[in-house]
């Protein structure tokens, strides 16, 4: 009998970084594909970026409600709260043998915290990472917890699923699942981007996407304002913002954007939703990834291109050398652009590797989506790293000396 995977995605970055697993399992004859999707792809003000997955031709099975207005702790948590009613109502009407997650936002936490009440097997995918600024950190190590198949980024990120207390059986590292697009996707042209934005690009051009350091107390405005002053010090150069996500505080760095964006619009531009495609293309032509997103130590280095990451959000990750970690102060930034147009960066850009693996993610993923045993159970043994075996009780029993 097929397996039912119920695959969600919550945000626009997600479903573009999930979108060969997508195809991997639609096209799987083993596999019944259910697709919910919840958290900003359904807010008018994040792009209503569910529309993108019904034009790229996938069937949505459910919608969950769960963005509301506000973006303070207190809305984000009743954000959660409605989240975990909606998610079980759900899964009651879809009946999922699996669900399949990647990440740590809020609504994946929600998502999986419904489906564990629920007795539903979760994969998750991107485990094991650390970014200490964010409180996806704890969320990511929870979601972890409440997980039985696991698919991590490298071998360092299966090194902690397992410290955590997983059965290493069941946990793979197959590699960053974004590195896919790049070796699947036929990525625009120059010419066929600049006509999809309506923009020429400048003698320098940087993509800049930057988020709430959530963990940080109210400091979104004052870091943002940095990055935009040394921003307009950069000359002959165009700047592509893609708005934040539903973090908190993150309405206040879209408000800073658009005003912005209204000094100088021959050479700032702004976008919601740049979707995978327009995304990684511009990566093609771009000198630097910048701000806090996961993309500029993810996907950045397979082009070769630098990141100039600001802060802690991204702290703990794995990074590629083509990484410039800088300060949020102005002084730290401008001399990370410094370094950015160094002879000696560009040398090293040429030798540099990405750490992330081979792009070849998703078929790995789905063959052992399909080849795993589930049964309808969330039980597991806690792995102890001081013991040869895990005890039929759950308990692990130290070797004697």
């Amino acid at each position: 009998m097929n397996k039912t995977v119920c695959l969600i995605t919550g945000s626009r970055a997600e479903y573009g970084l999930l979108r060969p697993l997508l195809d991997e399992l639609q096209a799987d004859s083993e596999l019944r594909l259910q697709l919910l999707v919840t958290g900003s792809h359904l807010s008018p003000e994040f792009g209503l970026t569910y529309q993108e997955i019904e034009t790229d031709g996938y069937r949505i099975d459910e919608k969950v409600e769960v963005v509301m207005s506000s973006d303070s702790p207190v809305g984000i948590c009743k954000s959660m709260g409605l989240g975990l009613i909606s998610f079980s109502e759900a899964y009651s009407r879809l009946n999922p043998d699996l669900i399949v997650v990647l990440g740590d936002r809020y609504e994946i936490f929600s998502a999986v915290s419904a489906a564990h009440i629920s007795r539903i097997p979760v994969a998750h995918l991107h485990g094991g990472e650390v970014t200490e600024g964010a409180y996806d950190d704890a969320l990511r190590h929870s979601i972890t917890k409440m997980s039985y198949l696991h698919f991590t980024a490298n071998e360092d990120y299966r090194r902690r699923v397992i410290q955590l207390g997983e059965n290493p059986d069941r946990v793979f590292n197959v590699g960053a699942i974004g590195l896919d697009n790049i070796t699947r996707l036929k990525l625009l042209s120059r010419g066929e981007l600049e006509d999809s934005l309506g923009f020429q690009f400048n003698r320098r051009n940087l993509l800049c996407t930057y988020h709430p350091v959530t963990l940080e107390s109210d400091t979104a405005e004052s870091h943002m304002q940095n990055l935009l002053n040394v921003l307009e010090q950069q000359e002959d150069t165009n700047i592509i913002f893609t708005k934040s996500n539903a973090d908190t505080s993150g309405r206040i760095i879209n408000q800073m954007i658009d005003e912005f964006v209204q000094k100088d619009r021959n050479h700032y531009h702004a976008y919601a939703s740049l979707g995978q495609l327009r995304y990684l293309s511009l990566m093609q032509y771009v000198d630097a990834v910048v701000g806090n997103s996961s993309s500029g130590i993810i996907e950045a280095p397979s082009f070769g291109i630098g990141t100039v990451n600001l802060g802690d959000r991204q702290k703990g990750r794995v990074r590629s050398k083509l990484v410039i970690d800088c300060g949020p102060d102005e002084t730290a930034i401008a001399t990370a652009f410094k370094t950015l147009y160094s002879p000696a960066f560009d040398k090293l850009r040429k030798t540099a590797t990405n750490p992330y693996g081979d792009g070849q993610s998703a078929p790995r993923i789905a063959r052992i989506l399909r080849e795993s045993p589930l049964t309808q159970t969330t039980q597991k043994s806690f792995y102890d790293l001081a013991s040869d075996r895990v005890s039929p009780h759950g308990v692990n029993r130290v070797p004697a000396n």
